[in-house]
């Protein structure tokens, strides 16, 4: 008799191996061990939502009419503030009906996108890094990704056109990203103008994923992909509450933009879910019309939290261009520390060594090797703490005496 097997599904084998298994494990390991790590690996804040929002979202789940099934694109009013939203910051105009819809946070908007958007063959354009949903979405949705080496400039892009116009069938989708995640490379307002051209020459429709785009320094302003003239006509905009409201809990995110890409995200998500609770609906418009004055102090948190870490990471001898955006510190890890090691490895000795969590570049992409992502989610004396965590750590390891690298 042969033995009982449960299979799953080809889209389940399809998905790479989960990089950060290993690294979650030990981190787990350690914690049930009441060793205090520090957690630097992934970008959850920890500030708290502003206290209008929680009051508003207390108020509101009060209300039993609030605990029935929601609408699935999000309640009308919400919509409305994203759109007053986006014309008070980015001078876009969104029609409310259907060039905004809401999201059970903008990771479930950008991959139930990508299922309404893509079968198998069909092929879309990621940089090379990327945050890994923009990957493994496509992966889920039965498409094919084309790697291409990230980049903010005119090289960049004449690399994504040589890919179109080489590429049969062509490309469907191009995935882009700015403020970046891992990397936070960002772009200046003339860049997009470029990409809408390039997305109506090659037909490709474009998703930009804007998560970062109020997370900003040092006087930058990111701009929105949809403030280009003709954006709308060829993609769609991502945006959360996570990041600049502190509300990553709440899970609550946009797509905006071009109303036929929102119709058919709408028309999964319709068989999908029933919408996010309501009350966080209700607190996320507090949130839109009152706190601006909150995401300039968590900026400023940000922004002090950024110059401790890439001063204490050029201490120790890894470099670090600083960042004026997004909540992550982008760093190369002096040759001499990795001493041959990919930066999993070294995320775990630096884990297991040190106390201290932080991302592997290599988790990214092919082209993350060598760097690690630092998250700017603990306050200043905590992330001094695991800069001289890992100092001491680095200090540790004796040099090798053929290859003058640490051990």
């Amino acid at each position: 008799m042969s033995e009982f097997k449960i299979e799953p599904a080809d889209r389940i084998k399809r998905l790479p191996p989960y990089l950060f298994g290993r690294l979650n494990a030990l981190k787990l390991a350690k914690r049930r061990a009441d060793i205090d790590v520090i957690d630097l690996g992934m970008g959850n804040p920890l500030d708290g939502a502003p206290k209008v929002v929680i009051d508003k979202l207390c108020e509101a789940i009060q209300d039993p009419r609030n605990h029935r099934y929601s609408v699935s694109k999000g309640v009308y009013n919400l919509r409305r503030e994203v759109a007053l939203k986006y014309e008070r910051k980015w001078n876009v105009r969104l029609n409310p009906d259907d060039e905004v819809l809401a999201c059970i946070g903008s990771k479930e908007g950008f991959s139930h996108l990508c299922l309404a958007m893509l079968g198998p063959g069909d092929t879309v354009i990621v940089t090379d890094p990327a945050f890994p949903i923009h990957n493994y979405a496509v992966a889920l949705a039965g498409g094919n990704v084309i790697s291409v080496p990230l980049g903010n400039d005119e090289q960049f892009l004449n690399t994504i056109s040589m890919v179109c116009e080489h590429l049969y069938p062509r490309p469907k989708l191009l995935i882009l990203n700015y403020p970046h995640n891992p990397t936070a490379m960002t772009v200046d307002a003339g860049f997009f103008e470029p990409v809408v051209a390039l997305a109506k020459r090659f037909n490709i429709a474009v998703i930009h994923d804007f998560a970062y785009g109020e997370t900003c320094f040092d006087g930058y302003k990111a701009p929105s992909f949809l403030s280009v003239k003709g954006a709308k006509d060829v993609g769609v905009e991502f945006i959360t509450m996570s990041k600049p409201y502190s509300m990553a809990g709440f899970r609550i995110g946009f797509a905006v933009g071009n109303k036929d890409m929102l119709g058919a995200l709408a028309t999964i998500k319709g068989y999908y879910d029933y919408g996010v609770f309501q009350p966080i609906q209700i607190a996320s418009i507090i949130a839109m019309r009152e706190c601006e004055k909150d995401i300039t102090e968590q900026n400023a948190k940000y922004q002090l939290r950024r110059d401790v870490v890439c001063e204490g990471l050029r201490r120790i001898g890894w470099e670090v261009e600083t960042p004026r955006a997004s909540m992550f510190i982008w760093t190369k890890v002096a040759e001499e520390h990795l001493a041959g090691k990919g930066t999993i490895d070294y995320a775990m000795d630096l884990m297991d060594g040190a106390n201290v969590a932080i991302a592997p570049g290599r988790a990214f992409g092919e082209n993350g090797e060598g760097y690690m992502r630092i998250a700017l989610v603990e306050n200043e004396n905590r992330l001094r703490q695991a800069i001289r965590n890992i100092s001491r750590f680095v200090q540790s390891k004796p040099l090798n005496s053929r290859t003058g690298c640490k051990e």
